[in-house]
């Protein structure tokens, strides 16, 4: 009796401790609306528009994409060049399916070019593909 009793013990003590397995990570399917997918679209349009265009709003900048994300929040940040650990000037972050984006920032601090972002990361984040001029 008093064996089963330990047993027992034992089992419901290692059951405690028992992690849950994480949920599995679903891949994004091209032209859908989960957050990831969305961040792709804009990551890729961001880094073709903004960075390699050469736009003067983001000299000096290079962008660090944070896709895989275990908060469920994929995310593109615009770091400082030679500081990729420093504190990002733009965050554009999504989350839930339908993404809902979220941009915040020194370069969101009011403005046009705050104004011409938002309006791009809209665009992109619908399909869009087109780059806009900066102001």
């Amino acid at each position: 009796m008093k064996a089963r009793l330990v047993a027992l013990g034992i089992a419901l003590a290692l059951a405690g401790c028992r992690s849950s397995a994480p949920e599995p990570e679903v891949a994004s399917q091209p032209g859908d609306a989960s957050a990831l997918s969305t961040m792709e679209r804009v990551a890729v349009a961001a880094q073709r528009c903004w960075f390699r265009a050469g736009d003067p709003r983001f000299a000096g900048l290079i962008m660090s994409p944070e896709l895989t994300s275990h908060s469920g929040k994929p995310r593109i940040l615009a770091v400082p060049q030679g500081n990729i650990g420093g504190l990002p000037k733009l965050v554009v972050e999504a989350s839930g399916s339908p993404a809902r984006l979220n941009a915040f920032g020194p370069l969101m601090d009011g403005g046009v070019e705050a104004t011409r972002i938002s309006s791009d990361v809209t665009r992109w984040a619908s399909g869009g593909t087109t780059c806009s001029r900066p102001a």
